[in-house]
């Protein structure tokens, strides 16, 4: 089942639905904050839409009719392009010595997790043994939860 595209297409839907309601609250939030938001915070910002991002594009790979190989090729590029436009908004956004509990959770973020967990998913689908798209879901629960957790940290920290 984890080879087989067909068993994946509702987890696709859903997955669209709730990756999509979660980039769309996502802009409503910056939008209302967009002239409080301070550089860091808005590459903080930049993250969080990429996490979701992720789940949107998986959603999208999953219920396009296409050839597997196809599919696989395309999370392993999801993987590489989103782990890599992570990893250089984290290094570019930095932190503030005196945010304890913001840098502890940066240091645990799902933002290289959700890049690896979805490169196993596509090398193991391509290769047909190791999982396959089951790994897709711990990735896309990693991408959501750390996204909500982001604009969380940079809400609160536009608030305040």
């Amino acid at each position: 089942m984890g080879y087989t595209t067909a068993m994946w297409l509702g987890f696709g839907g859903a997955l669209a639905a709730v990756a999509g309601a979660l980039t769309g609250l996502l802009f409503v939030a910056i939008s209302v904050k967009s002239n409080v938001l301070a550089a860091s915070l808005s590459l903080r910002a930049a993250q969080t839409l990429v996490l979701f991002m992720i789940s949107v594009l998986i959603a999208i790979l999953l219920v396009a009719p296409q050839p597997s190989a196809a599919l696989g090729w395309e999370l392993l590029a999801v993987a590489a392009v989103s782990g890599l436009a992570l990893l250089i908004l984290g290094r570019r956004a930095g932190h503030s010595p005196d945010e304890r509990v913001p840098r502890y959770i940066e240091r645990f973020s799902p933002n290289t997790t959700t890049a690896v967990l979805v490169a196993v998913a596509g090398l193991t689908f391509l290769i047909k043994a190791g999982g396959g798209l089951y790994w897709l879901i711990p990735a896309v629960l990693a991408s959501l939860v750390g996204g909500v957790v982001n604009a969380w940290l940079f809400l609160v920290r536009v608030a305040s």
